[in-house]
């Protein structure tokens, strides 16, 4: 699979997200995700996404990060290969989500992953969601304690303006390697996002790439031109959708979901896919 660079990791330019896998009313059972995990490592994604928060309840927290540690603990390929990227600061309640990005708490919440994850140092540890509470400034600094203690490699933040990833890559320096927004055919407000990290040298991992859990087939019925350029290619949409992302800038590695093996390995495919021109304006 061709690669991309995050900071000094060279990783498959299609990476996968596990978010789907500990999703309630959509998660598949235990064995089925380690399968499609295994399966993505066997067909050479090097980057699995994951975070506290996934998890089917807030008494579950780490669910989707113990089940990554799993599937790699099985792997019989060289573990030490796949950048592992998990974020803290959006949390889960009984009443459903919230948000804490205070330093204490994410210095509290890394180390949980780091327990989940079962590791001594994250590779690329995230900041979840700005917490509007909480100075931008300070939940950075955690994020730069964290990285200057050892426990986190390198340093992401996700759901950001281009306010704040300047200000994020102010305070961290080449700490900040990646920058995870939602992007897909249906969401496209992050552009700016994007420009700005090309002109950073930062990662740009499209979250919910497909258009989001259980919205991948609307490709078909809302994208048109997806699913026209996919028929004449003899691929699928999603195929055409993640090809298209990947065209939009170097930086762009989406992290699509899956939680069979097909599904994953059918996106995996779409780093081969190369667009033309014509085929790219007419996608938009």
């Amino acid at each position: 699979m061709p690669t991309r660079a995050i900071g000094n990791r060279q990783v498959g330019a299609i990476g996968l997200g596990a978010m789907p896998m500990s999703v309630a009313g959509h998660m598949p059972d235990e064995a089925q995700s380690v399968r499609t995990i295994l399966a993505a490592l066997d067909a050479g994604v090097t980057l699995i996404d994951t975070a506290d928060a996934y998890t089917p309840s807030h008494q579950d927290v780490g669910h989707n990060e113990r089940l990554v540690a799993r599937a790699l603990a099985l792997w019989s390929g060289d573990a030490g290969s796949v950048l592992v990227a998990t974020k803290g600061g959006h949390t889960r309640v009984p009443s459903g989500w919230d948000l804490d990005g205070s330093p204490s708490y994410l210095k509290q919440a890394c180390d949980r992953s780091l327990k989940a994850l079962g590791v001594d140092s994250i590779g690329l540890y995230q900041h979840h969601r700005p917490d509007p509470r909480v100075p931008y400034e300070e939940t950075m600094g955690a994020l730069k304690d964290l990285h200057d203690a050892g426990k986190i490699q390198m340093a992401g933040i996700s759901n950001a303006d281009p306010a704040q990833i300047r200000l994020a890559h102010d305070i961290l320096g080449d700490r900040l390697v990646s920058v995870q927004n939602e992007y897909s055919p249906r969401f496209r407000s992050s552009e700016p996002e994007i420009d700005v990290c090309a002109e950073l040298g930062l990662a740009f991992l499209p979250w919910s790439p497909l258009g989001g859990v259980g919205r991948a087939g609307e490709l078909s019925t809302r994208h048109a031109a997806f699913t026209e350029i996919a028929d004449a290619r003899g691929v699928s949409p999603q195929q055409v959708c993640l090809a298209w992302e990947l065209a939009r800038s170097p930086v762009v590695i989406p992290i699509p979901g899956a939680s069979r093996p097909e599904t994953i390995l059918d996106s995996v495919a779409a780093a081969g896919l190369v667009l033309s021109e014509e085929e790219r304006a007419r996608l938009g």
